[in-house]
């Protein structure tokens, strides 16, 4: 068994891709259009065969009371690896992205958390070795 998808809910499916691709740096990897949307992923440019992440739609009733009890409680819907905390952050602070936590130490590893400005909140992680 294996995780080779997996999905995080997107206001604005286009807005999203654009973010996803240009200011985090993923690669489109399917586009296919279904009715007003999309089955719309991204992939690592490091993996392109790897794991993908669906930019769902968030049209379902329940997700918008989900989405908004994490990001008011600042729990991250999804964790993506970097090698250097520090680094993304700075490059995408650069790039106007918002952070909702700085770089920070937690022992194993250091953590950010940024605003993906699709409703969600994603946090940075690097594992120390």
């Amino acid at each position: 068994m294996r995780i080779q998808l997996t999905s995080i809910y997107v206001d604005d499916q286009r807005a999203a891709l654009a973010f996803y691709t240009d200011v985090l740096g993923f690669v489109k990897r399917h586009d296919i259009p279904l009715g007003d949307d999309a089955w719309l992923t991204v992939v690592s440019p490091d993996s392109p065969d790897g794991p993908e992440l669906l930019l769902e739609p968030s049209g379902h009733p329940a997700v918008k009371p989900y989405r908004d009890a994490l990001v008011e409680d600042g729990i991250p819907l999804a964790q993506f690896a970097v090698d250097d905390v520090e680094a993304e952050h700075a490059r995408l602070t650069a790039l106007g992205v918002t952070f909702t936590q700085p770089p920070t130490d937690i022992g194993p590893a250091v953590v950010a958390v940024l605003d993906d400005t699709c409703g969600n909140l994603i946090q940075l992680i690097a594992a120390k070795a």
